[in-house]
């Protein structure tokens, strides 16, 4: 008979995996930095299309495109926005290094400093559309001005998506929450302020220069 199983055995439909094999993850990263480099790509995307649109308005848009001089206030954000991902990879470090990262370590702290500071950044973004509007650049006054608006815009929704993370990994820092946990939701919070920052050097660099 047991030769007869043997033969007539059909593998294919077994439920699970054979025994003696562990199931193994697809990826080799937690779940959450996966979601993270799908995001970035599809954000990529979206910055590329947009940037795309902008200069091909400005060559066939049919002569109504009026440049506007940019703030200086933008060159004030700017700096705040690098000091912001600074502060956040210091947090990374830091977090690596320390048997703790719940407040008031160095990691928190780091991390605390870089929120604020990009809460500054969006503050300083608002004034420079304030600026703008108070001058007369008003979103339907011009193509120039719409483009502005929207590219600017759209970068600082993606600022409060991740001050919304943010807000999550310093709740953890304040309970006695797993530190591996807290220092991944370090990890992504760095690598995804730094992301945002190479797009806004792309921005403004469009912006500045056309």
């Amino acid at each position: 008979m047991t030769l007869y199983r043997d033969v007539t055995d059909k593998p294919w439909n077994t439920v699970g995996l054979p025994d003696g094999i562990d199931p193994k993850p697809t990826f080799q990263a937690p779940n959450e930095k996966v979601a993270l480099i799908v995001f970035v790509i599809v954000a990529s995307v979206l910055f590329s299309l947009l940037t795309v649109s902008y200069y091909l308005r400005i060559l066939w848009g049919g002569g109504d495109w009026v440049p506007i001089a940019e703030p200086a206030m933008l060159w004030v954000n700017t700096g705040v926005l690098i000091a912001a991902s600074i502060m956040f990879h210091l947090a990374l470090i830091q977090g690596r290094r320390q048997t703790s990262v719940r407040f008031p370590s160095a990691a928190a702290l780091s991390s605390l400093t870089g929120g604020i500071l990009t809460l500054l950044f969006i503050i300083g973004q608002n004034a420079v559309w304030q600026t703008l509007v108070q001058s007369g650049l008003t979103l339907q006054s011009n193509p120039a001005n719409s483009f502005f608006y929207l590219l600017t815009g759209v970068h600082i929704l993606h600022l409060i998506g991740g001050l919304w993370v943010w807000s999550r990994a310093q709740l953890r820092m304040m309970r006695k929450n797993d530190i591996e946990q807290t220092r991944l939701s370090l990890e992504l919070c760095a690598w995804y302020w730094h992301f945002l920052l190479l797009v806004w050097f792309g921005l403004f660099y469009v912006l500045s220069t056309t």
